[in-house]
């Protein structure tokens, strides 16, 4: 079986419609982006802890919370998981260090 990020998305999908006391996801989104973002932020820094701290399975399990609040995250504006991945490919045309290159600083 291979679980796909649009699997995941397609479960944020469906757990949004949800009643908010059946559901982590809508309860999330019923906050609002800043809530969404606000957990995203806490689930990144719990990922970069253990990544700093080495053992494979805290860190398997902070991605895949990671992951999900993302889709959560960009789920409360409105943000398709197929806009990111368009990015995403759009930037394979280039070198990592070209495409960063290319990039205003403001």
């Amino acid at each position: 079986m291979t679980y796909s990020l649009a699997d995941l998305d397609a479960r944020v999908a469906e757990r949004a419609g949800a009643p908010a006391d059946q559901s982590w996801t809508a309860k999330l989104l019923e906050g609002g982006p800043p809530r969404a973002a606000k957990k995203f932020g806490e689930e990144a820094v719990e990922l970069v802890i253990a990544l700093a701290e080495g053992p494979e399975q805290p860190i398997v399990a902070e991605a895949a919370d990671v992951l999900y609040h993302l889709l959560v995250a960009l789920r409360s504006r409105g943000v398709a998981l197929e806009a990111v991945m368009q990015e995403l490919e759009r930037r394979t045309v280039q070198s990592g260090l070209a495409e960063k290159a290319s990039r205003t600083n403001g």
